[in-house]
């Protein structure tokens, strides 16, 4: 296979809405340059680009799937996306590799949710983007308003460099305002007729012309003095100027498509090689620290992990993007954030599933190579004498979260590890154990990513499992202070236990003064784990309790805390005195201090007017103005604080203070709510007092249910 310089690979992502057309479009590219004999239909289930079963099944895409084109001397690497931001992970990460992003518009819908979503990484990644209005051949298909919704949502930056005659059932002809030429398209689709646009187009051809022109021109100054000498760019001037506007992000090119038809996708190929930025004229990489890493062939080799696949009987399948420098078959790599050193047996080119083997990919390039040892997605792999750390990704929060379990005891640890895998391929699925909740944790971004993790799970790693809710990790505190004693006594025969304490417990809070009603002996502060403080005094006179069975009873009392009294949730901001006590030279030990210490501080804090506190979250949730209605009334009944307004754009941004307890399924419901066209995302602020009513209820169903367990 040929191996093509820094200066003649670019690098493409497909992105837009469920059902624009992406799939179809690569499929198209591929058969354009000949790569492929027939094109395959997602109907008929055998793309290039959606070869997952999962996909087959769905008709959609799930995974971003690398695939190139050769075309005219240029490579073209093209990553496919899924449409729903559901799989966001796979969009940004594709984004981020991306030199130019390829949105397809649907020609019946103009811009849609999706497309609305994807665009703010465009906007924070700033990528170089082109339209592509695709599905001209559609009987619904309105090429005017779906150009006048491109303006609508970004702007006069939206350039049309295309527009098209026959839209519709008999859609076949192009007008191209760069080239000033007509294609006209065989029924069949593929290689056009160049045809002299018709008379009765040619004033508005003209006028849209000269449009781009201007547009051309005034990105760059020698190109505007230019315009300004001749009154006109030729051909070879206006492609400067729009690379320039594209790589300022300022001019947004428009294209014509029917991808179903072959008709307008070799034109908009052609662009790509003439027009887009290839790696090497992009901004540079950076390092963690902000330095630049040069897109250049004889720099020090540095590869970035964009993205991770577990593939049955073939293993882990890594992909790259060749920052800087050539990667050999063979060579030896550090990886930077393990430290361990991988060995590159094989490299391919990717085509879907099927793997295309290269001796040598040099900068600019995508790849992918097979069992690295420890590279994970977002490492990067470099020569040993280099110091190289390629900054990262940084993967969206998650926006639902659910509890898993395996109905059979005997997959709960397969479980763990399968869940590893899945996470390990998609960042965006976080797992976490909680010892406190006791239940496995899954959170992901939707209802849709959810199903397709279950798909996983009983079809790939024939796991049955079921998703329960989580539980709300609650504190316990206490609002004032108590003073008891509790007395451990057992007597079996032989030496017995024996061991009693004296306690007094208040609240806790930072800068409040020492006690002086006891004498203090010893201090202890205790930055507890799961957040909030004990303090334990040492307040024993007369030594009626050994010092050694102190830490005995400090134990009994971190046991009680890590299972508090009100819910079993953990216990925060207390300060405990222990002031008095009895033991016996015999019958007492360790044992017989550490319960009685628990038992006198969970008798203590029932009396000290325990309060239960809840996790609040910071939210800020995107929605158009004339939703905001609905968002609001529904977040007031979750038991939201509205904190604050803002605009942005079309959007407006409502700021709420939200329990967790209220979020369960939030995802679901907003976008049910508001069509899909709201978005939120959400990060944990403080802990807050739970209203009466709930403490009482959850402390009565607590209660409920120790009985039983001890029953």
């Amino acid at each position: 296979m040929r191996i093509y310089d820094d200066k003649h690979i670019k690098n493409i992502v497909l992105l837009g809405s469920a059902k624009s057309g992406k799939t179809t479009l690569a499929e198209t590219m591929l058969f354009e340059a000949g790569l492929i004999n027939r094109r395959g239909t997602v109907e008929d289930k055998n793309t290039v680009s959606d070869y997952h079963e999962i996909e087959q099944e769905r008709g959609n895409s799930v995974y971003a799937t690398t695939l190139h084109t050769e075309w005219r001397d240029y490579k073209i690497n093209i990553m496919d996306t899924p449409g729903s931001d559901d799989f966001i992970g796979e969009i940004i990460s594709s984004l981020r590799v991306a030199d130019t992003g390829v949105m397809l518009i649907n020609a019946q819908y103009g811009v849609e949710v999706g497309t609305e979503l994807i665009w703010d990484y465009m906007e924070q990644f700033q990528k170089p983007v082109i339209f592509g209005i695709n599905q001209l051949d559609h009987p619904k298909s309105d090429f005017d308003a779906t150009l006048d919704s491109l303006y609508e949502h970004f702007g006069k930056s939206v350039t049309p460099m295309q527009y098209p005659l026959n839209q519709g059932e008999g859609f076949n002809c192009i007008i191209d305002l760069l080239k000033m030429t007509m294609y006209k398209f065989p029924a069949e689709g593929g290689k056009p007729e160049k045809l002299p646009i018709p008379e009765d187009q040619m004033a508005h051809a003209t006028k849209l012309h000269n449009e781009l022109v201007e547009r051309a021109a005034e990105n760059d100054e020698a190109l505007m003095e230019l315009y300004f000498e001749k009154g006109t760019l030729d051909e070879d001037e206006m492609r400067k100027g729009i690379k320039i506007g594209m790589m300022n992000h300022e001019l947004f090119p428009v294209f014509c498509l029917s991808a179903k038809n072959d008709m307008g996708s070799g034109r908009m190929m052609g662009f790509i090689d003439n027009v887009a930025p290839a790696a090497k004229e992009m901004l540079p990489e950076k390092t963690i620290e902000g330095k630049d890493i040069i897109c250049q062939a004889d720099g020090p080799t540095a590869l970035f992990v964009f993205k991770t696949l577990i593939v049955p009987n073939m293993g882990k399948v890594s992909f790259f993007k060749v920052v800087s420098g050539e990667v050999k078959q063979g060579m030896e790599l550090l990886d930077h954030q393990s430290g361990n050193s991988e060995h590159i047996h094989q490299l391919f080119i990717m085509d879907g599933k099927n793997r295309n083997p290269v001796e040598k990919l040099t900068a600019g390039d995508i790849g992918a190579t097979l069992k690295l040892k420890s590279t994970e997605t977002n490492h990067t792999l470099h020569v040993k004498d280099a110091d190289i750390e390629i900054r990262p990704i940084n993967f969206p929060d998650a926006r639902l979260r659910t509890a898993i379990v395996a109905k059979s005891k005997s997959d709960h640890e397969k479980l763990g590890e399968v869940l590893h895998k899945i996470h390990q391929e998609d960042p965006t699925v976080e797992i976490d154990f909680s010892k406190e909740l006791k239940q496995l944790i899954i959170s992901c971004q939707g209802e849709l990513h959810l199903a397709t993790i279950k798909w996983q799970l009983d079809n790939i790693y024939h796991l049955d499992t079921e998703f329960v809710s989580p539980k709300i990790p609650y504190r316990e505190t206490i609002q004032k202070a108590a003073a008891t004693s509790y007395r451990h006594k057992k007597q079996s025969g032989g030496a017995g236990q024996f061991g009693e304490v004296f306690m007094k417990i208040e609240p806790y809070y930072e800068g409040m003064p020492e006690p002086t009603e006891f004498n203090v002996r010893g201090k202890e502060v205790i930055d507890l784990p799961w957040g909030g403080n004990l303090v334990y005094y040492n307040c024993i006179v007369g030594g009626v309790i050994d010092q050694r069975y102190l830490p005995a009873i400090l134990k009994g009392v971190m046991e009680k805390m890590e299972e508090g009294p009100v819910t079993g949730s953990y216990v925060r901001d207390v300060r405990v005195m222990v002031h008095d006590g009895k033991m016996h030279s015999v019958d007492s030990n360790d044992i017989s201090f550490k319960i009685a210490g628990s038992m006198a501080f969970k008798n203590a804090f029932i009396q000290a007017d325990p309060k239960l506190l809840e996790p609040i979250y910071d939210m800020e949730i995107f929605v158009p103005e004339e939703l905001m209605g609905d968002v609001m009334t529904d977040l007031q009944s979750r038991r939201s604080i509205i904190t604050g307004m803002d605009s942005k754009g079309k959007y407006q941004i409502i700021r709420a203070k939200t329990p967790l307890a209220e979020l369960d399924r939030y995802v679901t419901a907003l976008r049910s709510m508001t069509q899909g066209r709201a978005s939120f995302k959400s990060k944990f602020a403080e802990y807050s007092p739970v209203p009466h009513e709930i403490q009482k209820k959850l402390s009565e169903n607590y209660t409920k249910e120790d009985e039983l367990v001890h029953s």
